[in-house]
């Protein structure tokens, strides 16, 4: 099987070393002000992405890591808003033979900053949690346990679908296929059926093993743990100034 390199959520820092469940008040929390945020609200989409970098630079991940991680959401949220320079009214802006709305260009800005925002800080949440003390701790927030259940086992297999897809096409290229033309569509898609097909079968033989050992639907108890003073001061101290900003910047 394929082994994944040493993730950077097993690294030491002074963030890394924080309670799961005040990294999550405090991230997400600045994701939902952050999208709860007005439009045309610059100096307080300036401050969310200060405050972003500096959370990781406490917790020592690379400005390189983020990058690369917004890089690849980037065409995505960017599509979500990518027609609205376009939209009919007044008044407009010239950009080469283009004629925009000002109004769709600054919802577009506006749509395209939240996502990239947002992004970072759920990057930035993984980037310092192991996915174990993260379920742990969605656990001990009270979140449904059928939600933790299906996160927690989404991924786990994705790693194994993962490895799975590897072997089949490393199998078809020892075969001479290469799949850079067209008429190789229908060869990829026979592989993607067989990829589902496999992947339902391994999970059946996976619940009726869990079955076999007694397993009835709930997640195994985790210990509760207390809040030191130092998760509840970052929580608190973050969630506090990201809402002050939000209320007094313009």
């Amino acid at each position: 099987m394929h082994v994944p390199a040493r993730s950077l959520s097993q690294d030491d820092s002074l963030v890394h070393r924080l309670d799961a469940r005040a990294k999550l008040a405090a991230l997400l929390g600045l994701v939902i002000i952050c999208v709860s945020t007005p439009p045309g609200r610059w100096g307080a989409f300036v401050f969310y992405a200060v405050f972003l970098l500096a959370v990781a630079a406490l917790s020592r991940v690379s400005p390189h890591h983020l990058l690369k991680r917004l890089l690849a959401v980037l065409p995505f949220v960017v599509l979500v808003a990518v027609f609205l320079p376009f939209m009919p009214g007044q008044p407009r802006v010239a950009v080469g033979p283009l004629s925009l709305s000002r109004g769709g260009l600054a919802m577009f800005a506006t749509i395209s900053t939240k996502g990239l925002i947002a992004v970072g800080a759920v990057v930035l949440l993984s980037a310092t949690t192991p996915a174990a003390e993260l379920l742990a701790g969605l656990a001990r927030l009270r979140v449904p346990a059928i939600f933790v259940m299906l996160l927690a086992v989404t991924w786990r297999y994705l790693w194994l679908l993962a490895d799975e897809a590897r072997r089949m096409k490393r199998a078809a290229v020892a075969r001479g296929f290469t799949g850079r033309w067209l008429w190789h569509a229908r060869t990829v898609g026979r592989m993607i059926g067989a990829l589902f097909l496999r992947s339902h079968q391994r999970g059946e033989r996976v619940y009726l093993a869990m079955a076999a050992r007694g397993f009835d639907g709930r997640a195994v108890g985790v210990p509760p743990a207390r809040l030191r003073g130092g998760d509840l001061l970052f929580a608190a101290g973050s969630l506090a100034l990201l809402i002050a900003c939000r209320a007094v910047l313009p």
